[in-house]
């Protein structure tokens, strides 16, 4: 054989393979290539819009957190001034409820001091009345009578 044929014969046969690679073959690699690339641009495309949904809801979680501290500090503040409140409305309570007891512990001793300069008074009018029968029993003395008086004194 001819080395002219030989090469013209592998040249057809070339031709014929790469129509058949182009025709057959090619098209599905290529689309099989270009869904793998979309896919990937999906998948990127996807990823970008997870990152700012994720700082989205990061942003609005610290701002709700700082919402969140800002009405706490007010509720501490406002728990505060309640039970400070609370604590000076008992301080006063307490003040007048005192002062209420030492008003009735001192009518009630004002009381008992009348009761018992009474009794002493009663006393000493008893005292006297003996004290005038020992007088008028026995006879009219100056001595007599000084004795009895300082007796009385003492007694008294």
């Amino acid at each position: 054989m001819n080395i002219n044929a030989t090469l013209f014969l592998q040249a057809i046969v070339f031709a014929i393979l790469v129509w058949f690679t182009m025709q057959f073959i090619w098209p599905p690699i290529t689309k099989a290539l270009d869904d793998r690339a979309e896919k990937i641009r999906d998948g990127l495309a996807s990823a970008d819009k997870a990152k700012a949904e994720l700082a989205n809801a990061n942003k609005k979680v610290d701002e709700q957190l700082a919402q969140t501290r800002g009405e706490t500090t007010l509720l501490m503040a406002a728990a505060e001034k309640r039970a400070t409140a609370m604590v000076d409305e008992a301080k006063a309570r307490a003040t007048e409820e005192a002062a209420k007891i030492i008003a009735l512990a001192k009518a009630e001793a004002g009381q008992e001091s009348l009761k018992a300069r009474e009794a002493l008074r009663s006393q000493v009018a008893a005292l006297a009345i003996m004290g005038a029968e020992a007088i008028l029993k026995r006879e009219v003395d100056a001595g007599v009578h000084a004795e009895l008086l300082t007796r009385l004194q003492t007694e008294l």
